[in-house]
């Protein structure tokens, strides 16, 4: 599965404001990791996170075991707000 793909699904299935969200792929300089920028509404930011960052913890879970499952690379997603 493309891990931008799931990504957004999950993000979108925690935030109010989905017309905001926006999830891109970037390249890094370590060729094994993959970097995805998050982008949400600054009102959704504190459920995106979760309390104690639960939430977000648990979308890097899953895409990281994604990736693996795919034999892909290393997964790191930075959540940023509008």
């Amino acid at each position: 599965m493309d891990l931008v793909k799931l990504t957004e699904e999950l993000v979108l299935a925690v935030v109010s404001n989905k017309d905001a969200v926006g999830v891109r792929e970037f390249e890094t300089e370590a060729p094994e990791t993959i970097l995805i920028q998050v982008i949400v509404d600054k009102a959704d930011m504190s459920k995106l996170i979760g309390k104690n960052g639960k939430v977000i913890k648990s979308i890097r879970t899953l895409v990281q075991a994604s990736s693996y499952l795919s034999g892909n690379k290393l997964v790191k997603i930075n959540v940023d707000c509008i």
